[in-house]
């Protein structure tokens, strides 16, 4: 397949034929929106191996893991699809006038209504889920956004796969074809044209701390600064209480190495540090874990830009003073394969190199080891935002050290009691975003049909005839969906 990249010089024609369809796309109905998330979905699955296969090619990901995220792709289609149909996401609500009341109080009702075009960029680590038909591309047009996905250049053909689908399903349902645009940029010229265009009205990103954050400033230093939701680094620290590891140290190090090397740690929920009690127990944790992670196979990383930034992290990472490594796992001269690494250092070293905050991306883990509940807290205090957080405690513990859970909620989008942060579930009540930097505006997340908020705004109408209401807010409801109407929420006719 060829790839075509696009020229700076050809966005304002793409970003001008995306306004135009966001004119038309906008009106649609939920049901219409829906129909296209649902057909892309069949234009997926009717790839079949093909697009399997060219995802393996470019990503080295084994294809038991690429079907199971195939399978999530067409079910987060699927998923939002019937949530924009649902239309709670409206947020629809009605104030009735009180003529008689002093000064008058006029009919008010509000509901969310789409953004404008959205620029996606796809993620290396996932090639379906959150690329070019992942859940940003799919919120967005739940939304009624008209989507300009920025191929990831780690896999241009899986995405360019993904993009023709797309393209067939917007061809089927009849819409404007710049209701979606795919796009790949050989340099970064492209791309800042693309984030810079006055007709780029929001950005979906997931991946590094560092790309986001340069997205983010570009965004804000425009004339018009535009939201953007960008999932970054995230480091996922694993809070381990004294009386739960006691009882425990060896199922909870198993049950960590296999979370640490999980697609050989290419997950933003890879837990990256791990903070206990320096104790017999955690010593016995420590070589446990380590055992269990020389007992798993290094496999090749995505891609070669990926091999070596884990490669060079890692090394700086180990360089940081009063850094022990307690694993590491040789691997053979294939430059894909990374070396999972368990290393460790003191609570009081943590604290006094905040470095070693910094996500090495991969199969990599810090333990810390503190000296008693009071310096445990004393580094969860230091932690900057993160997706997760973890507690291994027993409910007595967790009930007696409220200080410290509260502290841990603080710091993350999610929070879990004994278990593991990688796995992200596709549903309403996730939360796959964190204070900054694991993103850029934690009231929003990246997954679930909340997601479908972030490219939308409230908007008011005041004294407007019924008739001239958008089919959310007219009194009889013709929609169906569920509306606060004077404080009460109900499905009845306002």
């Amino acid at each position: 397949m060829e790839i075509i990249y696009t020229k700076p010089e050809s966005v304002n024609s793409l970003m001008e034929a995306a306004w135009e369809a966001f004119a038309v796309y906008q009106q649609t109905s939920l049901q219409i929106r829906a129909a296209l998330m649902r057909e892309i979905a069949l234009q997926l699955e009717a790839l079949g191996d093909a697009w399997i296969h060219a995802a393996m090619e470019e990503t080295h990901l084994p294809e038991a893991r690429l079907r199971g995220e195939r399978a999530r792709t067409i079910f987060q289609l699927n998923s939002y699809a019937d949530a924009c149909e649902r239309g709670d996401w409206l947020e629809a609500c009605i104030d009735t006038a009180i003529p008689d009341k002093a000064p008058p109080k006029p009919d008010l009702r509000k509901m969310r209504v789409g953004l404008g075009p959205v620029l996606v960029f796809g993620a290396s680590n996932f090639p379906y889920a959150y690329s070019t038909a992942g859940g940003d591309t799919a919120t967005a047009l739940a939304a009624g956004c008209p989507v300009i996905v920025k191929a990831h250049p780690a896999h241009p053909k899986t995405s360019s796969m993904a993009a023709a689908a797309i393209a067939n399903a917007v061809s089927i349902m009849q819409l404007p074809a710049a209701v979606f645009t795919h796009v790949h940029d050989d340099g970064l010229a492209t791309t800042h044209a693309l984030i810079q265009h006055p007709y780029t009205k929001a950005i979906g990103f997931t991946g590094s701390y560092q790309g986001g954050k340069a997205i983010f400033d570009m965004a804000n230093q425009r004339k018009e600064p535009i939201p953007v939701f960008a999932e970054m680094g995230s480091i996922n620290p694993v809070f381990l209480f004294p009386e739960k590891l006691a009882t425990d140290a060896e199922a909870i190090a198993n049950l960590y190495a296999g979370s640490i090397t999980l697609g050989m740690g290419q997950f933003c929920t890879n837990p990256g540090l791990i903070i206990g009690i320096a104790s017999p127990a955690l010593n016995e944790f420590i070589q446990t874990l380590g055992k269990a992670i020389e007992q798993i196979a290094p496999a090749p990383m995505l891609h070669a830009g990926i091999a070596a930034n884990y490669k060079k992290n890692r090394l700086t990472a180990l360089g940081v003073t009063g850094v022990i490594i307690a694993t590491a796992v040789a691997s053979n001269a294939d430059g894909l394969l990374p070396i999972p690494t368990i290393a460790t250092t003191s609570a009081a070293n943590f604290l006094a190199q905040p470095q070693l905050q910094e996500e090495v991306f991969g199969p990599y883990s810090l333990v810390v080891q503190c000296a008693d509940m009071n310096e445990m807290l004393a580094v969860s205090k230091q932690i900057h935002g993160q997706l997760t957080a973890t507690c291994m405690a027993t409910e007595t513990e967790a009930a007696n050290s409220a200080e410290l859970i509260q502290q841990i909620q603080q710091l993350c989008g999610r929070i879990i009691f004994n278990g593991v942060p990688t796995g992200v579930e596709v549903c309403l009540s996730m939360q796959h975003g964190g204070p900054f930097p694991a993103s850029t505006d934690s009231r929003f997340g990246s997954v679930g049909a909340d997601g479908i908020k972030r490219f939308s705004r409230p908007i008011a109408y005041q004294n407007w005839p019924d008739t001239l209401l958008p089919d959310a807010l007219k009194r009889e409801n013709p929609l169906n969906i569920w509306r606060t109407v004077n404080d009460q929420l109900t499905k009845a006719p306002a």
